[in-house]
């Protein structure tokens, strides 16, 4: 295991580069950090008005099974 300090400056530093990633690099790395915040903090983690459009088109498209989409929808909702 990592110590807490060595995991603090490993972190400050990847942090200083994603500063230097294109725009979508970066905000997956918001959403893994919302996503871990959210699990941390005991609450769910509830898709973005952007996440939720994707999964209506992925079943418009045929790209996603109805019950596909179902399951995603129930990984958002409050338990």
């Amino acid at each position: 295991m990592v110590e807490y300090g060595m995991t603090a400056k490993a972190l400050q530093e990847v942090l200083q580069r994603v500063e230097t990633w294109p725009e979508e690099a970066q905000e997956d790395l918001a959403q893994i950090a919302r996503e871990i915040d959210a699990q941390l903090a005991g609450r769910g983690y509830h898709a973005t008005a952007e996440e939720l459009a994707a999964l209506d088109e992925a079943e418009r498209s045929g790209i996603a099974t109805d019950e596909e989409v179902e399951t995603a929808f129930k990984s958002f909702r409050r338990e």
